[in-house]
């Protein structure tokens, strides 16, 4: 934080906000070092809000706070790239994200989302749950629904049935997460092996 450059602006840096799930942009808002200490400490993004002449902590009257995650800087030393995990709307007009935009649900979002449900599930254990029910019956119970899963895809391949091939993919990759979860792997695990083979 020492090295930031907040004079190039007048005592400010712009802070572009992503979601750490997802690397959707979410917002862009100005902090001095004041506010980024207190992000620091808080794990609540703050931003110095220009018109009001003061500190503005996301969420602060809405409820809808930004998560802080992590932080970087670019390469001059004088905005930042943040990451945080919204709670709630991210801007004041009740949208996701201050462009406009919807939650992003593209592929990678998809799985990241389930990812966390599952990882909730885990946690909370809710009556009535089918993942808790797995979670409670443990690994081998896991594993067999994941090897089912697998036949059935390779099943529904071997008859050209791609609605059926469709469905039982999306059961395996559930089932999949369920038992990578159990074993206190994340799809970033995986994803990292993936990126190593590419290379």
């Amino acid at each position: 934080m020492d090295n930031l450059n907040f004079e190039k602006l007048g005592g400010l840096v712009p802070a572009v906000i992503q979601d750490a799930r997802t690397n959707q942009v979410l917002m862009v808002g100005f902090m001095n070092a004041e506010a980024l200490k207190k992000t620091l400490a808080d794990k609540k993004i703050t931003f110095w809000s220009r018109t009001k002449k003061r500190l503005w902590q996301k969420g602060e009257t809405s409820g809808n706070f930004l998560e802080y995650v992590s932080m970087q800087t670019d390469c001059d030393l004088d905005s930042l790239l943040m990451k945080a995990i919204p709670h709630g709307p991210v801007c004041h007009t009740n949208t996701f994200t201050c462009f406009g935009e919807d939650e992003t649900m593209d592929v990678g979002s998809v799985l990241v989302r389930l990812e966390e449900t599952i990882r909730q599930r885990q946690q909370q254990m809710p009556e009535g749950s089918y993942t808790s029910k797995l979670f409670k019956e443990g690994t081998p119970r896991i594993a067999q629904k994941v090897g089912e899963e697998g036949v059935e895809v390779a099943l529904a391949s071997v008859l050209g049935d791609k609605k059926r091939l469709t469905e039982e993919s999306a059961d395996l990759l559930f089932h999949l997460l369920v038992l990578l979860r159990q074993q206190e792997l994340t799809l970033a695990d995986v994803t990292g092996e993936l990126k190593r083979r590419m290379k």
